[in-house]
């Protein structure tokens, strides 16, 4: 070799020793750049929370102005008379019927829109969600995750808000009337009575019948609801420990949940997997969250039970063509379209369905055995309360509370 190609040689390899230096140099500050975008989109969609609860009442409200029967704010003030008459005739009678007096509630009614309804429960959706959403996040997005887990939290934010949206647009426009309790919140807030005029009003219509009465008739359930917490101060903390309990197993396994909750609800929806008796979102749970969640659906089921066997007891000497408003209804219930079936079995809402028919059954099958004394005993306390297989069984929970045949009794 000459000493002049020796000499050459090292300036030839110089610009690719550059170019190497330089790529490395823009790596690294290409990665730093996305370490701190990842760590800045982490940090956002950690403040930002697993939904956005502004934009899921928008989205509610938004498909609600396509409902037909809105109200203006003064139509919803003239109907106000009417609830507070309705009022002062369901009160006593239930008082008399129950022999418990019922307070305060009485004083705490709205008169309220779809939009009102969305909004109370959006509040109500909210503060639950806040006893799961640290829990949550932290096995969603664990401190130093990247950028893809937390873009990927960010969109699901996105999808989770919007399909908030279009289920409260849905119920917004079905649900009558409600006891707005919240069971899982910071202070016990005091529970209040909403009536949802303009669907009470599309009801009315729809079922043909006049609307004095029925708005008497949803004031009559939704009363007895009130009357079940009002009345008896320990079920709303007993509730509430059975909801956060559930809550809290569910939160503990939720990185499994979404996967396992697409397939079980595709199964559903195909009528697969019913042989045992199972509801899809039972599916998901572990023994102990499935015992957990049927205990408490136990409970729920006699709040909806007693509500309605109570209701229809009451409402024959109260409510003017109670009969054919009962039936109506009920039948109502019983004749969803194929949207609705879909739409209450994705939400659990078919599980709502379902407590109706079992509460009022286990209801009037211990007072037929026991007497008009055995809707009192319900109420004593927790340990008084139904058994899931209880809820089966009403003889059964005649025998263990020590009620007889026939006892005691109401006029």
């Amino acid at each position: 070799m000459s000493p002049d190609r020796a000499s050459r040689r090292p300036a030839r390899e110089q610009p690719s020793s550059r170019v190497w230096q330089a790529g490395f140099v823009l790596g690294a500050v290409l990665g730093a750049a996305v370490t701190v975008a990842g760590r800045r989109i982490e940090h956002r969609a950690r403040a930002a929370g697993l939904v956005d609860w502004d934009r899921v009442e928008r989205v509610a409200t938004a498909r609600l102005r396509s409902a037909p029967g809105a109200l203006q704010p003064w139509e919803l003030r003239a109907a106000e008379p009417s609830y507070a008459a309705a009022m002062d005739r369901v009160v006593p009678a239930l008082e008399a019927h129950l022999g418990v007096p019922l307070p305060g509630v009485v004083d705490r009614v709205a008169v309220v829109d779809r939009g009102g309804w969305v909004a109370a429960n959006t509040a109500a959706f909210a503060a639950l969600m806040g006893r799961l959403e640290l829990g949550l996040l932290d096995q969603l997005l664990p401190p130093g995750a990247g950028l893809g887990k937390a873009a990927m939290t960010l969109a699901n934010r996105w999808v989770t808000t919007t399909q908030l949206g279009v289920l409260l647009g849905f119920m917004g426009q079905r649900v009558l009337g409600q006891y707005d309790l919240a069971l899982i919140s910071a202070e016990a807030t005091p529970g209040r009575l909403l009536f949802v005029e303009e669907n009470i009003r599309a009801t009315a219509t729809a079922m043909d019948v006049p609307l004095e009465p029925f708005r008497t008739w949803i004031a009559l359930h939704e009363t007895t609801h009130a009357f079940e917490f009002e009345a008896h101060p320990w079920l709303r903390p007993y509730l509430a420990s059975r909801l956060e309990r559930q809550v809290s197993m569910f939160s503990d396994d939720a990185s499994d949940l979404g996967r396992d909750a697409v397939r079980q609800l595709g199964a559903s929806l195909r009528g697969e997997g019913r042989r045992d008796d199972q509801h899809w979102l039972e599916r998901l749970m572990t023994d102990d969250q499935r015992q957990v969640f049927r205990e408490t659906q136990a409970v729920m089921s006699l709040l909806e039970g007693f509500g309605d066997h109570v209701m229809d007891a009451v409402g024959r000497d109260l409510v003017p063509g109670h009969a054919r408003i009962s039936a109506r209804f009920h039948g109502r219930r019983a004749n969803r379209t194929p949207f609705e079936r879909a739409m209450l079995r994705i939400t659990g809402m078919d599980l709502k369905m379902e407590q109706y028919r079992r509460g009022e059954e286990f209801v009037a099958g211990i007072e037929g055995i026991a007497g008009p004394q055995a809707l009192r005993r319900l109420w004593d306390g927790p340990e008084t309360l139904p058994t899931p297989d209880e809820m089966s069984d009403p003889a059964a929970w005649v025998r263990r509370v020590g009620l007889g045949r026939g006892q005691g009794g109401m006029a």
